[in-house]
């Protein structure tokens, strides 16, 4: 079996069906262990081939004892068969149910919430190089029970037990400003061990990219107008049945309207009780709403298979939206696998074949999109990791290689070269630089005092 030593690694908590994690696989990372409790989230992995070794696919509750010795008995496998020296990347996704603005049915939550100090705990035993928390809006200032039993929010929880270790960025964004077809706002925790450096949290964001509306993302597919129909090139580009009675409410509001501002009961989300129309609750303004061609996609929740959910009718077609376009405001790519059998396979039975797919895979595939991180995140901040942390070793052989050029170790040297080059290297390149010629001048390491002298040395 090839050595894997020469890659990327990376370990996944609450991975659902990896579709987050299939960004940092697309991008060569070797995944050492994935942690899902519902199997069949875990299935869609081993469907895409996620880990080298199949104890690494971890289906069971993190909390338990026995489930962290499986983690670290991965670790120890990567370390006896692949010469793994440390992990690089620790995700981690907790379930937000007590969190998410999206949950109206919020109980009392705390002891789920806490499965974030479970996180922090294995980053801190682990100690990857980088680690990547991914949440809602309100995740940091959400309460938990923390390692010593006492509440305290997220952040200081965070803070409290990894702040010392690592370097550690914080911030809310949204998706689609980084790239994703569709909006979704969540917070990003990014760290950084603190012997790296030259690598600051901030440099492993996303890059940021501009979206694009819901036309640029699904406007290519094909119109689908029959209840029940499946694009004969596509399994997953399905219109999904629902009640007939539900017609009337949709098929006249144009784009941005809901069924609610139709002037007709009849036409009106309601029930018929002793003969009467009693028409439904509206709770959220975005029920039953057809979304706009030209706006960003709208977020992607759990219950994407229903009109009674949040704006999940297609703009034109008097639908909801298929697998297929919820993959591509997701920036899932076509290539991930749902199912065992190969995209092309499926394309060739018959269509009674595939609804009978369909109808076992097609919720779990709904609902693992509603609680993903698309892909282009996790793609964009591997990228970045890859870049980073690879040229560390690269660049520190460069730089030992122009102290000796230019005599660098020679104090007055050493001044000189700063002040030229201030405009032309980064911050981090210039304090390595002062750090590597102190330390074969002083013969030591001299890290603590690099930053005070680089900015004696460049007057600042």
């Amino acid at each position: 079996m090839q050595n894997q030593r020469n890659k990327m690694t990376y370990i996944s908590l609450f991975s659902s069906a990896g579709v987050g994690c299939y960004g940092f696989s697309k991008e060569g990372f070797d995944c050492v262990a994935t942690v899902e409790l519902i199997n069949r989230r875990l299935d869609v992995q081993r469907h895409n081939n996620k880990c080298l070794y199949p104890s690494g696919y971890i289906a069971d509750d993190i909390t338990k004892k026995t489930v962290q010795e499986k983690i670290f008995s991965e670790i120890d496998l990567w370390k006896s068969k692949q010469s793994l020296k440390e992990i690089d990347v620790l995700l981690a996704t907790p379930p937000c149910q007590g969190m998410s603005v999206a949950n109206h049915k919020k109980g009392d939550e705390l002891a789920r919430n806490s499965l974030v100090v479970e996180s922090i705990k294995l980053v801190d035993e682990i100690r990857p190089r980088v680690f990547i928390f991914e949440n809602v809006r309100a995740f940091l200032s959400t309460l938990c029970t923390d390692i010593n039993k006492k509440q305290k929010n997220i952040r200081e929880a965070i803070e409290v037990n990894l702040g010392g270790k690592y370097n550690i960025h914080y911030q809310v964004i949204n998706f689609k400003d980084y790239g994703n077809p569709s909006s979704r706002t969540r917070t990003l925790v990014v760290g950084v061990r603190k012997d790296i450096h030259e690598v600051t949290p901030l440099d492993l964001m996303p890059p940021l990219k501009d979206g694009g509306t819901l036309r640029n993302a699904i406007g290519g597919l094909p119109s689908l107008k029959t209840m029940g129909e499946i694009d004969g090139n596509d399994i997953y580009h399905n219109f999904r049945p629902y009640a007939e009675h539900m017609l009337p409410w949709v098929e006249n509001i144009k784009e941005g309207q809901s069924a609610f501002d139709n002037i007709d009961l009849k036409r009106r989300p309601h029930q018929i009780v002793n003969g009467k129309i009693i028409s439904n609750e509206n709770k959220n303004g975005d029920k039953y709403s057809r979304c706009y061609w030209d706006k960003v996609a709208p977020c992607i929740h759990t219950r994407n298979d229903i009109f009674a959910s949040q704006a999940t009718i297609h703009p034109k077609d008097n639908r909801v939206f298929s697998v297929r376009e919820l993959m591509r405001m997701m920036s899932v790519p076509d290539s991930f696998n749902w199912v065992s059998i190969p995209l092309n396979d499926l394309n060739k039975f018959t269509i009674e074949e595939k609804r009978k797919i369909l109808k076992k895979e097609e919720i779990n595939i709904r609902q693992s999109l509603g609680e993903a991180v698309p892909t282009i995140i996790f793609n964009g901040i591997a990228k970045n990791i890859n870049f980073k942390l690879k040229n560390i070793e690269k660049n520190e052989a460069q730089i030992k290689k122009l102290i000796t050029d230019k005599r660098l170790d020679v104090e007055e040297n050493l001044k000189n070269f700063l002040k030229e080059k201030i405009k032309d290297l980064s911050y981090p390149e210039l304090a390595k630089i002062v750090e590597l010629s102190n330390a074969r001048r002083l013969q030591h390491a001299a890290y603590y005092t690099r930053h005070l002298f680089l900015l004696k040395s460049i007057g600042r």
